[in-house]
């Protein structure tokens, strides 16, 4: 099979949305974000495939994965906000956090109305300090916390910065269902949050459900489920579901000569103009146009407009001949087959 270059919007398998006030078990079949890398690298033969951030295996919806050359460019991605849906149920807490963990403890539910999930979920708005939970995949000493956990260490989580920029009560089913739709920088737990507002609520709670809408500029609505995707590969059809390396990357355009294409190819310094704003729609900070820029970093383009990686600038004056680029990402020798 030919090499495949770009990305790949995945709706990922997880628990179904189960009927309000119906707790149904986990299947213990639910398959991680690597699943979901390992069988499309089995069915579309390429080796070289990563993601953009994982879901938890309880989690469905979005996946970002790239292919290919794509791959160089997945740290752009990463610090996009993220959009989900989902639901916390109150009067038991769980060793995750969410409903895949072992339960630990178990509370009764005041009596609860809709305002008084409001009044509770203003705290949580805008920037807060939150605790990642002990099972989560970050990192300590080299080693995912989750490990050190199953293993009965005892493992301490440094709170972070985060931004809620939106929690919105979808609805609430008394007592103990609670749905919403959570607009979050990235890094933000939703796990964390549920746990939260149980203790603020009086009691304790854990997420029950979780999909992923958006991430940065990519939705799920545009995203195609595994056995779609393996249909696809097996009737060679897989290039057909990707989209172009430089989707909704955001930055600053950078167009450059022939000459200097071939100089940047080679490691070469060039002076040029300032990059222009980017065509895609604006995303969020740090992701944003504005951000990249202050980032130093832009698309790199030919004059025919096709994408051929990313540039950095080495200088904030190049003086009358502008600023100084230098290429920090290139992709154009094997970009070229798919113009």
């Amino acid at each position: 099979m030919t090499d495949l270059h770009g990305i790949l919007l995945v709706d990922k398998p997880g628990r179904p949305r189960s009927p309000a006030g119906v707790d149904e078990p986990v299947s213990a079949e639910l398959p991680t974000s690597h699943d979901i890398v390992q069988r499309v690298r089995r069915c579309s033969r390429q080796k070289r495939i990563g993601h953009t951030g994982t879901l938890d295996p309880m989690a469905s919806g979005l996946l970002v994965l790239c292919l290919g050359v794509a791959t160089r460019l997945a740290e752009y991605y990463q610090g996009h906000d993220k959009t989900y849906e989902a639901r916390v149920t109150l009067g038991s807490a769980t060793d995750t956090y969410d409903a895949v963990g072992r339960t630990v403890a178990r509370a009764s539910v005041p009596p609860l109305t809709a305002a008084d999930v409001e009044e509770a979920l203003v705290t949580f708005r805008g920037q807060i300090s939150q605790e990642p939970p002990v099972y989560s995949a970050l990192k300590q000493g080299g080693e995912s916390l989750h490990r050190k956990a199953r293993r009965g260490e005892s493992v301490k989580v440094a709170p972070r910065e985060v931004t809620f920029y939106e929690i919105k009560l979808l609805s609430f089913a008394s007592p103990t269902q609670i749905s919403l739709r959570i607009c979050c920088s990235a890094g933000a737990y939703v796990r964390s949050l549920a746990h939260a507002l149980g203790q603020a609520l009086g009691t304790v709670g854990h997420l029950s459900y979780l999909r992923r809408l958006e991430a940065g500029p990519f939705s799920v609505a545009n995203a195609v489920l595994l056995p779609a995707i393996e249909r696809a590969a097996a009737d060679g059809g897989l290039a057909d579901l990707l989209l172009a390396p430089d989707v909704g990357l955001g930055m600053p355009r950078l167009t450059v000569s022939e000459e200097d294409k071939v100089r940047l190819g080679h490691g070469q310094k060039i002076a040029h103009s300032p990059a222009l704003p980017a065509h895609d729609p604006p995303l969020p900070d740090p992701c944003s146009t504005d951000g990249w820029q202050r980032a130093g970093l832009a698309a790199a383009y030919d004059c025919r407009g096709r994408f051929l990686g990313i540039a950095r600038a080495r200088a904030a004056d190049g003086g009358r001949d502008g600023t100084v680029w230098k290429a920090e990402k290139w992709l154009a020798q094997h970009l070229g087959s798919l113009s």
